[in-house]
């Protein structure tokens, strides 16, 4: 029956998306705040007709109907840069990518551009409380970021990070870099009781034993739906021929 094959393609596409999620994953061991993903997979129900039934027989595909995002914190690790700052618990940096649009990110890998400005590695401006760039006086160097993000130089403040949390961390879409952007039904709100840390990087939350064990099983679950197809296949084939030997 042809359906057996097509159970067994569908339970390969879904493998093959996972082993790319898996493969992320890996490639971001040693990313500053990087979470994690696993795919989310459920079965897909459908009804079909068969010579041997009067009703609608039902086979059952496999489909992944996305990912889920691991929120736990990241191991804390001592850089000794005073643009690295760690955030410890819940909260997110802002900050402004070229077209204006706000996002978000845990990674506290920061530097000065040419313009003075606190950007992050990819160039986005980190935004204070007061919503613009943080900007630092050419000759401004002892740079100071205490635990609420408020930013202080040997002339003084200078000004306040803004941090921000979410009802629901998950409804963020990822855009790359370790950027996020807010959906329209979540709204960013201001960290009562922000905890930065200067001086640190919250590493990132994966595992690299357990994604390469989740990579094997990916593996040979996928060899063995390669299987099921061959000898799905091998049986049409013989069935074929001994039919065509009848005549």
């Amino acid at each position: 029956m042809e359906n057996a094959g097509y159970i067994a393609l569908s339970r390969q596409t879904a493998l093959w998306r996972q082993m790319d999620q898996v493969a992320n994953n890996m490639a971001n061991v040693n990313t500053a705040g990087f979470k994690g993903e696993q795919m989310l997979f459920t079965d897909y129900v459908a009804a079909v007709r068969t010579d041997r039934s009067l009703f609608r027989d039902k086979i059952a595909y496999t489909e992944d109907f996305g990912a889920a995002r691991d929120l736990s914190e990241g191991a804390m690790r001592t850089t000794g840069n005073p643009l690295d700052v760690a955030i410890k618990g819940d909260g997110y940096f802002t900050v402004e990518a070229e077209n204006g649009d706000r996002l978000y990110t845990r990674n506290g890998h920061f530097k000065l551009n040419a313009n003075g400005q606190l950007a992050t590695s990819s160039g986005e401006l980190l935004i204070s409380d007061s919503d613009t760039p943080v900007v630092l006086a050419p000759n401004e160097s002892e740079i100071t970021i205490a635990r609420d993000g408020t930013i202080s130089t040997e002339n003084g403040q200078i000004g306040r990070l803004r941090l921000v949390g979410f009802d629901n961390q998950r409804a963020l879409n990822k855009v790359g870099d370790g950027l996020y952007a807010a959906r329209q039904d979540q709204t960013p709100n201001p960290l009562a009781a922000p905890h930065l840390v200067q001086g640190m990087l919250e590493g990132s939350n994966v595992n690299p034993i357990t994604e390469i064990t989740r990579m094997i099983n990916v593996q040979r679950s996928y060899e063995q739906a390669q299987k099921m197809i061959d000898i799905e296949h091998q049986r049409v084939s013989d069935a074929i021929e001994a039919y065509a030997r009848q005549f």
